[in-house]
């Protein structure tokens, strides 16, 4: 995990599917925990879903609030 990849979390979008234009930070668990299930897409996309998988699995989505305000 670097910095980059926290700070893309909260400024990337969505690019496609139910919540397509949604900052990769505030997709609900259940869709990540779907993509975890079903697969990642791949490449950069993919790896910061599976992170943001892992954040939120484990609780974590306050780690990602003072990065926002930046």
């Amino acid at each position: 995990m670097q910095t980059e990849d926290l700070m893309s979390l909260v400024t990337k979008t969505m690019p496609f599917g139910k919540y397509e234009g949604r900052v990769l930070a505030d997709l609900p668990g259940h869709y990540l925990g779907w993509f975890a299930r079903e697969g990642f897409p791949r490449g950069e996309l993919g790896h910061l879903l599976a992170l943001m998988y892992e954040i939120d699995h484990n609780n974590l989505r306050d780690l990602l609030l003072p990065l926002r305000k930046l």
